[in-house]
């Protein structure tokens, strides 16, 4: 859980809610709790692109048909 001033939350919305896709943000006034921001349930968090690098691996021949279809490829 992140704790944010209120005079934080005003200069940096946009940044705080892209942090409570992925965990709770505790807003405080006066070092007191006041306001809790989550992601609401069924809610996609964000795609940002990269996110599989390193994930898939694709072999040399990936386009190269099948040896069996050769007697088709006239």
């Amino acid at each position: 859980m992140k704790k944010v001033a209120l005079s934080e939350v005003k200069d940096d919305l946009s940044r705080l809610l892209r942090i409570a896709e992925n965990e709770e943000v505790v807003i405080t006034r006066n070092h007191k709790p006041l306001v809790k921001l989550v992601r609401l349930a069924g809610a996609r968090p964000s795609r940002h692109l990269g996110g599989a690098k390193g994930r898939i691996a694709m072999s040399d021949d990936f386009d190269a048909p099948p040896a069996d279809f050769a007697p088709y490829m006239k």
